[in-house]
C-alpha cells in the first residue's frame, strides 16, 4: 500500500456538518475504509488546514477516487500529497 497525505480544509458547510455532528468525522474515515483505503492516522490542525491525514491507499487511482468523492460534496477541499519513508526515499537515490 501507498501512502498519502490528506490536507483538508472544511468549507463553511462542513464546519457547520461537524459542530452539529462530531461523529461525521469517523463516518468520513468509515467511507475511506469502504473505498479501499486506510486512515493511519488523523490530526485536527489549527492553521492553513483542519486536518491532517495519514491514508494508505492501494495506489494512485484508488486515492484519486477518495479525494474526488470527498470533495464533490462541498464540505471540504482536499490536497492530496504522495509520501515516502524517508529510508525509501534515500534507497530510491542510491
Amino acid at each position: 500500500m501507498a501512502t498519502y497525505i490528506l490536507l483538508s480544509r472544511l468549507t463553511d458547510e462542513g464546519a457547520a456538518t461537524i459542530k452539529g455532528n462530531p461523529g461525521r468525522i469517523s463516518e468520513v474515515n468509515q467511507e475511506i475504509e469502504e473505498l479501499g483505503a486506510h486512515v493511519v492516522h488523523q490530526y485536527a490542525t489549527l492553521g492553513a488546514y483542519d486536518f491532517v491525514s495519514v491514508v494508505e491507499a492501494p495506489d494512485l487511482a484508488a486515492i484519486m477516487r477518495i479525494s474526488v468523492e470527498l470533495g464533490s460534496r462541498g464540505s471540504v477541499k482536499i490536497q492530496t500529497l504522495s509520501a515516502l519513508l524517508v529510508d525509501e526515499f534515500i534507497s530510491n537515490l542510491e
